[in-house]
């Protein structure tokens, strides 16, 4: 599809299913070498990052752990500037080397928040594994230590991504048209 519309607005096609794939694919590769023998735990977050989180970790293809959490800052297609935790990690963090698996680094406020968050709960590391990052957009200070790709700012919808829960399934990612 070269356009999908969703709550009356169209979405034009941005990036193939392939296109991210294969950049996930070259991340997850990148992790793997670079936790070898680390035994990370690595923090998925819901609900955007299921798809980015699959691929990431079929890739991996190690032992390691995976938790999953879910937070929310996001109303339709804007930032509320407060993270509201839904679904806590219920694994220890104390003295883990964690990654956060997110599926997009807008502002980068929700990263911020949980790398200062499982740091105050005892991680000995967090670093941050993004499937999408918008540099343009970040206005808090967070580094991003693995980008599988840096896009526009614009907003998207598709492969895991929503407009107010809706287009998470769509294999390839859209941008916003209008």
């Amino acid at each position: 599809m070269k356009e999908v519309v969703l709550h009356g607005r169209t979405f034009e096609l941005y990036l193939t299913g392939e296109q991210v794939s294969a950049a996930v694919k070259e991340l997850g590769l990148r992790l793997k070498n670079d936790f070898k023998d680390r035994d990370p735990l690595f923090v998925c977050i819901m609900n955007g990052s299921f798809m980015f989180a699959s691929e990431l970790m079929y890739t991996i293809d190690e032992e390691w752990e995976v938790a999953f959490a879910r937070y929310k800052s996001y109303d339709g297609t804007q930032s509320t500037g407060r993270l509201q935790e839904l679904m806590p990690v219920t694994q220890e963090l104390k003295g883990r080397v964690v990654v956060i698996v997110e599926d997009l680094i807008d502002t980068g406020y929700t990263v911020h928040c949980l790398k200062r968050l499982y740091l105050e709960q005892g991680a000995a590391e967090v670093h941050i594994a993004a499937m999408l990052r918008k540099p343009e957009a970040v206005s808090c200070d967070v580094h991003t230590d693995y980008v599988a790709l840096d896009i526009e700012n614009k907003f998207i919808l598709g492969h895991g991504l929503d407009y107010d829960e809706y287009g998470r399934m769509y294999k390839d990612i859209y941008q916003l048209k209008d």
